[in-house]
């Protein structure tokens, strides 16, 4: 039986995917203190609501998607209900293994992961880091359940806040160069609609060839770039204004403030 406390926009997509990955209502509790979304649930998925409390007596992995200032409070709330055979999987940002085992009783394995917001269209990327007490076989289970929002990478704690920068406020970044590409077609006389299509789908065939064909990005660079052409000249402009150097600084600013909300 699986429990995922916290029903909120990445606790429903993992909801939704495990549910489209062969899980069956009967497998999944959830809980949501909400009373409408809660009857929303259920009429929508067919899944049990029940208390935190309740979940955590009947379910034998709990996926907790709670924001990372509720989360000690709702350990606390659980942690009498619990034993330390239940796996239990943190999606909270910023929260360490270290500090989810210390509100829980001694020896319970528990799974970190960092998750992104493209996981609601199942085209997620997550990375996943296992607590003092985590044996592979809670690995593989907390990325079999993950797995069902997208792609799932294992990486060492002490990646985790690197993982935060790159992955999980990436597609902030890649919003902002399209924004950025759409405004610049705009200004140019362009239709907004067909702007942002046009960048749309850029990105998104751009996405394909780096995952699809192996090849280094600066070789799917070169392959764009004619000596003296176009997009010689775009990337000597962003080369200009240090476009390369930005983007490093803001990875490493991103990696820094999860490490100081994380307590690193």
């Amino acid at each position: 039986m699986i429990a995922i406390i916290g029903a909120g926009k990445m606790g429903e997509a993992l909801l939704a995917g495990m549910l489209a990955k062969g899980h069956t209502p009967e497998d999944v509790l959830v809980t949501e203190p909400r009373a409408e979304h809660a009857a929303e649930l259920r009429e929508r998925y067919g899944v049990e609501v029940v208390p935190a409390a309740e979940a955590a007596k009947r379910a034998d992995t709990l996926l907790l998607a709670l924001k990372p200032q509720d989360m000690v409070a709702l350990l606390d709330d659980i942690t009498p209900h619990l034993s330390p055979e239940r796996l239990v999987i943190s999606v909270a940002a910023g929260l360490t293994t270290a500090v989810l085992e210390s509100h829980l009783p001694p020896g319970t394995p528990v799974v970190r992961a960092m998750p992104n917001t493209p996981a609601l269209m199942g085209q997620g990327m997550t990375a996943v880091a296992g607590g003092a007490h985590t044996a592979p076989e809670h690995l593989e289970r907390a990325e079999s359940l993950l797995g069902a929002v997208g792609e799932v990478i294992r990486v060492g704690e002490q990646h985790m806040d690197t993982v935060t920068a790159i992955s999980g406020s990436g597609p902030a970044y890649f919003y902002f160069i399209a924004e950025t590409m759409i405004e610049a077609g705009v200004a140019m006389g362009m239709p907004r609609a067909t702007a942002q299509k046009l960048v749309g789908q850029t990105i998104a065939g751009a996405a394909a060839m780096l995952n699809g064909s192996g090849e280094h990005p600066v070789v799917l660079r070169e392959a764009v770039t004619s000596p003296g052409g176009t997009t010689a000249a775009a990337l000597r402009e962003l080369e200009r204004h240090g476009v390369r150097a930005a983007f490093t600084d803001a990875i490493e600013a991103a990696r820094d403030r999860s490490s100081a909300l994380s307590g690193n």
